[in-house]
């Protein structure tokens, strides 16, 4: 079954179940979502990086359903309002895991910068000559420094 075929398919399921379809998806995108952010709070970055595969799905199945639902809005006002209103009000709760996520994971990079930087910094200034030569001023440093070497993936 080709993606067209797939589409054209859910965008003729009945009403009640496009919206809970779509639904089921949402509710499982907020909760990956929300793990997510409770392992980025507690420090388990690897953890939570692990869980990317599956909220990656996640979102991807969220989108394919809420864009059905674009497309029959019309429809499923008519048919399933009660359920359509439902939907909303969980996108709104998406919208909200969704910025707490990303503050989470903003202020997890920048600590992770500012933890780094001053790893360097300690690592460069170890490295520094601390002593004055005979003409009373600290030499520039002979040795070359070795940085450090980072692999930023989160």
């Amino acid at each position: 079954m080709s993606a067209a075929d797939r589409l054209a398919a859910l965008d003729e399921l009945p009403a009640t179940e496009l919206c809970a379809r779509a639904e089921t998806a949402l509710d499982a995108l907020v909760t990956i979502m929300n793990e997510e952010t409770t392992l980025l709070r507690a420090g388990s970055f690897r953890q939570a990086g692990g869980l990317t595969p599956e909220k990656t799905r996640l979102a991807q199945d969220y989108v394919t359903h809420a864009r059905s639902v674009q497309r029959q809005i019309t429809r499923l006002r008519d048919e399933a309002p009660a359920e359509l209103e439902r939907l909303q009000g969980g996108h709104e709760r998406l919208a909200t895991q969704m910025a707490e996520n990303l503050k989470v994971i903003a202020s997890a990079r920048n600590l992770t910068d500012s933890l780094l930087t001053e790893t360097a910094a300690m690592v460069a200034s170890r490295e520094r000559t601390k002593t004055y030569d005979e003409t009373g001023i600290i030499p520039p440093s002979s040795k070359v420094t070795a940085g450090i070497a980072i692999r930023k993936s989160l």
